[in-house]
């Protein structure tokens, strides 16, 4: 018998996956009475571990997690007892089955009969102690079952978790949601053992949702990263999403060669050097977060990404690499945008324009000037329109029906000219005009090999400790 139900309430659901995941079971729904107590028995031992841990110990870094969830918590009290054996019973009596014969109420979380009702300071996101007379009316506290208990104090094993804040995934792939959770949950195990120190610096979430999101399959799903804080200062909450059609993207990058040396080209240029650790922090978690898209529409896009590294004129692109470049953007903007316009026609017009002047770089830095505002762009091919027809060009030249969905003022037309751009850089550098810096071939065996290799494959996989708590006995 199930005694756990996933909800639509993402911190309630990434909790539910990770007592499945913690219990060995396929999904929460295949959680049974024997399960529940085991995953309890962990989370006593491990809160209690932590809460009484010393500053400098590692296990300390895992109480940083509990405090910035539930931060007025008998586990994250500044007056908490330091004596696990005092501490463990509080603990405990956060997980005990609910009593029998008594009143009960709906679950906030699952609607299911709960006798146990708690207030904001054993819930996470749940409002600051400034925040005051917020519950249900008439009711002491929130209803919450024994499972969702359990859930809700899992949660930090299944979210991707700082000393700060937490990470949890809503997807509607249920396969991708247990994959999220189960490489957290190993994260988690990483973390008590050797504290944050010991994981790999530069690491983002969105980059092990790609990941889980790659390994689920290939079909259409969206999903949601909610990251919030609550640390007894304002909370707050940051959403982000992908589009449904993002698993057919990173399918295609994954078969496409010439797509995973442009993928690996867009992670390379966001890589960071630290100067506190003297090391260069990989760009691939930064590159994964330019797939998902903020709900206040504060994000930086792959599309923008791109065309700031095509049109930095700094940048020595060989024209190898250029193509690999504009091939991701294209790739992007038809797979996930639906984009499907040819600029083949009047990129060529541009690039003609720009070639046959007394002064190339002078024209390109013209175009560059005017290539994502439409009304500057429009007068720019009216004018490269008329010059070459003036010369005498033997080759058509593409005429205002194409330049539509470039200069109108219609949805996506300002990915079309940044698709616009790269092409015609690239046609440039085809006919041996500078467009930039003087290009080198960054091409080496070990890229090579490297390219050989899955693109999203999350870099925390080699490591194989820790794989499973001991459910006996604890």
């Amino acid at each position: 018998m199930s005694v756990l139900t996933v909800s639509g309430h993402p911190l309630q659901r990434a909790g539910a996956w990770a007592v499945a995941v913690l219990a060995d079971c396929r999904s929460p729904e295949d959680v049974g009475p024997g399960n529940l107590d085991a995953v309890a028995a962990v989370l006593v031992a491990d809160v209690v571990a932590a809460a009484t841990a010393p500053k400098e110990a590692s296990r300390y870094d895992w109480w940083k997690v509990l405090f910035a969830l539930y931060p007025n918590s008998k586990a994250t009290h500044s007056k908490r007892p330091s004596d696990a054996q005092v501490l463990r019973p509080a603990i405990e009596e956060l997980f005990a089955p609910d009593t029998q014969g008594g009143p009960s109420w709906p679950c906030t979380f699952c609607a299911a009969p709960s006798a146990v009702v708690w207030s904001k300071t054993n819930l996470p996101l749940f409002d600051t102690s400034k925040a005051l007379n917020n519950l249900p009316p008439k009711l002491p506290g929130w209803p919450v079952c024994r499972g969702c208990r359990v859930a809700m104090w899992a949660l930090p094993y299944g979210a991707w978790v700082t000393a700060g804040s937490a990470t949890v995934l809503s997807c509607e792939s249920p396969e991708a949601e247990r994959e999220f959770t189960r490489r957290n949950v190993r994260r988690a195990r990483k973390v008590m053992q050797t504290g944050f120190n010991g994981l790999q610096a530069g690491a983002k979430p969105e980059a092990v949702m790609l990941a889980a999101l790659r390994g689920a399959g290939s079909g259409l799903c969206a999903s949601t990263l909610w990251s919030f804080k609550n640390d007894n200062q304002e909370p707050w909450l940051r959403v982000t999403r992908t589009r449904r059609a993002v698993p057919v993207f990173l399918e295609r990058v994954d078969g496409n060669a010439p797509l995973r040396r442009g993928w690996r080209l867009l992670c390379r240029s966001l890589d960071q050097y630290d100067p506190e650790t003297g090391r260069v922090v990989g760009g691939q978690g930064a590159a994964a977060r330019l797939l998902f898209e903020a709900e206040d529409g504060r994000s930086r896009l792959l599309l923008g990404q791109v065309h700031r590294l095509l049109s930095d004129t700094d940048e020595a692109w060989s024209l190898s690499d250029r193509r690999a470049l504009g091939a991701l953007a294209t790739a992007y903007a038809k797979e996930v945008f639906g984009m499907d316009v040819d600029v083949e026609p009047v990129a060529r017009v541009l690039a003609e324009w720009i070639a046959r002047g007394s002064s190339p770089r002078g024209r390109l830095a013209e175009y560059r000037k005017a290539a994502l505002n439409d009304y500057q762009l429009g007068t720019l091919l009216v004018q490269a329109h008329f010059r070459l027809q003036l010369d005498g060009v033997g080759t058509q030249v593409a005429g205002p029906e194409a330049w539509k969905p470039l200069i109108g003022r219609r949805p996506r037309a300002w990915e079309l000219r940044m698709l616009l751009f790269a092409r015609v850089c690239e046609l440039l550098q085809e006919r041996g005009v500078a467009v930039s810096a003087d290009p080198a071939d960054t091409g080496t065996e070990e890229d090579s090999a490297e390219e050989d290799r899955p693109a999203f494959a999350a870099t925390d996989e080699e490591y194989d400790g820790y794989d499973a708590y001991d459910m006996e006995g604890v």
